[in-house]
């Protein structure tokens, strides 16, 4: 009854589920912060090495970042705390034939304290948008280890 059941770490060590990472080219990302996951990413899965020369499998993303205020100040309807939602559609394609192998959608909410002093919350929004593109990268890293693991 067991027999169908499979488990097994996506970082088990193998040469070949690794090489098969860092064979990702990524597409050309179309802000700052596409730009954080996209560079997050080749790091993760090349290992330090960047992208490679041949590729095997390419991804196509399409990130995206909203600002929310969610708590305001009783006195004067100003937002103290917040959220950034940093947000990818991707496609993972094999490059031998074309084939499709994955299309995803990933989310990450990163919360934000907003200070008074107006460069100080725009450092704030940064950083949590930073925050939020590293974690969306390591989520989709995940996604995309399943799929070449298989």
């Amino acid at each position: 009854m067991l027999a169908g059941c499979q488990v097994r770490a996506l970082h088990d060590g193998s040469a070949g589920r690794a090489e098969s990472l860092g064979a990702i080219a990524y597409s050309q990302p179309e802000s700052r912060i596409g730009q954080e996951v996209r560079n997050h990413l080749v790091f993760l899965t090349g290992g330090g090495a960047g992208e490679p020369a041949t590729p095997q499998y390419t991804v196509d993303m399409n990130v995206q970042s909203r600002t929310m205020g969610v708590l305001l100040e009783q006195s004067s309807d100003v937002p103290k705390a917040g959220r950034v939602i940093v947000s990818a559609d991707y496609t993972l394609t094999r490059v031998s034939d074309g084939a499709v192998l994955r299309t995803g959608r990933r989310q990450i909410v990163a919360p934000v304290d907003y200070p008074a002093q107006e460069f100080a919350k725009l450092r704030a929004i940064r950083d949590a948008e930073d925050r939020g593109a590293h974690q969306l990268a390591e989520l989709i890293r995940a996604d995309i280890a399943t799929i070449i693991g298989r």
